[in-house]
């Protein structure tokens, strides 16, 4: 039986096609198609399924022969998609990121405390989530209230594949509108962005079977397949390269850097609220009963205007630490631009030494997250490295001087490969999350125990 797992990221998406043991055996890639409007960065839903199912048919084009037993799709979160009555999208689908709902989110704090939400939601307050572009919507695009379904884009994907309507946990929990406590719906929040319950799909774990691949879908090799949504893509990640065991956190080290840990689903409110003023999210897994912590910075994006700053491309980064050190007692902090300012250059400065000096910047802000992460909810047993910029040997020396020994994960599409284990569970081949096949080639950077230095 073939697995396909999608994952529809901020830039660009993936599916792959692995087999029952969670290996890749193709891929298929397209850019997330966003553009720019007067207001903003958005995205057309039909652009967007148009992208996938490119992404889809190449996977399957070279994947070899055999029967596709499910689909599991993982997407970015907080955006998401309307659909009118008769089951179109309408409307714009706002980027996560775009910041045309800040008079929305000044709204918002107006009629709530920071700390209540927070408390309520796991989140911070700020202009990320769902809810202060769904009011937005309702005031600048009309035709919008008439929508009488609202899905997550995970979920909209698997919806039109034939799946049925629902709302998956972690990723309701991006939202703003899902009170943590409860684990359902929160009426103020609802209300207050101009939504109700009734535009909401039923709330479900992922790996939950949605039903098979319509023909009306049109891509021939997964009719039939067993449909699931496979949750926020950073916890999909998780699921993919193996880190959901006790103790695990995921260090996924791609243009963002998130830092995800898994954990029993009881904190204070004081806790939450040392979390969230840090940026730090708490929410429901996609591991059955769990919360999932989560908190992140832009190392990636630092380690590339890093670059920029020396002249050099991602090419260059192998002899670039392979570079001699001019000796310079070099360090350097970052600014809200995400770019470096050096202290302590001299003459004898090399480009290693700015390289190196860039490296513990990042995993600076790293130990910030961790070291709150580790108060919440225990100290880990285990760090599990992912993501393209794991293969800088320099970066993994960087961390390991303070989170001591590393276990690097060599999946290239972790979310992807997340998702297609959530598919084969929604397909019957997996009884439980036990089941899953580990991580291939999971590789420790020393032997020694995870023994971070200054991290409480």
């Amino acid at each position: 039986m073939l697995l396909v797992g999608l994952d529809i990221g901020t830039t660009a998406i993936k599916a792959v096609v692995f087999d029952e043991h969670g290996a890749a055996l193709a891929d298929g890639r397209a850019a997330t198609p966003w553009s720019r409007s007067p207001h903003g960065v958005q995205l057309d839903a039909s652009e967007l399924l148009e992208a996938a199912a490119s992404a889809l048919c190449d996977a399957l084009a070279t994947a070899p022969d055999g029967a596709v037993g499910s689909i599991g799709i993982t997407s970015m979160g907080e955006s998401g998609v309307l659909t009118a009555p008769d089951g179109n999208a309408i409307g714009p689908v706002i980027a996560w990121h775009d910041q045309r709902d800040l008079a929305e989110l000044e709204s918002l704090r107006e009629a709530m405390s920071e700390d209540v939400f927070s408390v309520r939601t796991g989140l911070p307050m700020r202009e990320q989530w769902s809810l202060t572009k769904h009011r937005w919507l309702l005031t600048h695009v009309p035709e919008t209230r008439r929508a009488t379904r609202r899905f997550n884009i995970a979920e909209w994907a698997a919806f039109t594949l034939g799946g049925a309507p629902v709302s998956e946990l972690s990723l309701a929990s991006r939202t703003g509108w899902m009170d943590l406590a409860s684990r359902n719906w929160w009426n103020e929040t609802l209300e207050w962005s101009g939504a109700d319950r009734a535009l909401m799909p039923e709330l479900v774990l992922a790996g939950t079977n949605l039903g098979a691949v319509s023909a009306n879908a049109g891509i021939n090799r997964l009719t039939g397949a067993a449909i699931t949504v496979a949750g926020h893509d950073h916890q999909a990640a998780v699921a993919g390269a193996g880190a959901y065991l006790a103790g695990d956190v995921l260090d996924s080290c791609g243009t963002a850097e998130a830092l995800v840990r898994i954990m029993e689903p009881a904190l204070s409110e004081q806790t939450l609220l040392e979390l969230t003023s840090a940026g730090i999210t708490a929410g429901w897994s996609v591991f059955e009963d769990k919360w999932t912590l989560l908190g992140g910075t832009q190392a990636g994006l630092v380690l590339r205007n890093a670059l920029t700053m020396l002249g050099l491309e991602s090419t260059d980064i192998a002899s670039l630490e392979a570079g001699p050190s001019g000796g310079s007692p070099l360090h350097a902090t970052i600014d809200a631009r995400q770019e470096l300012t050096l202290h302590g250059a001299s003459g004898a400065t090399s480009p290693a030494d700015i390289w190196r000096a860039a490296l513990d910047a990042v995993t600076g802000q790293a130990v910030d997250i961790h070291s709150l992460m580790t108060r919440a909810a225990g100290r880990p047993s285990r760090m599990v490295v992912t993501g393209g910029w794991s293969r800088s040997t320099a970066l993994l020396q960087s961390k390991e001087k303070v989170f001591g020994a590393l276990t690097v994960s060599p999946a290239q599409e972790a979310g992807a490969r997340g998702a297609a284990l959530f598919g084969g569970l929604a397909a019957g081949l997996y009884g439980s999350i036990a089941d899953f096949p580990s991580s291939p080639s999971l590789r420790r950077t020393s032997e020694s125990a995870l023994q971070p230095e200054g991290v409480s």
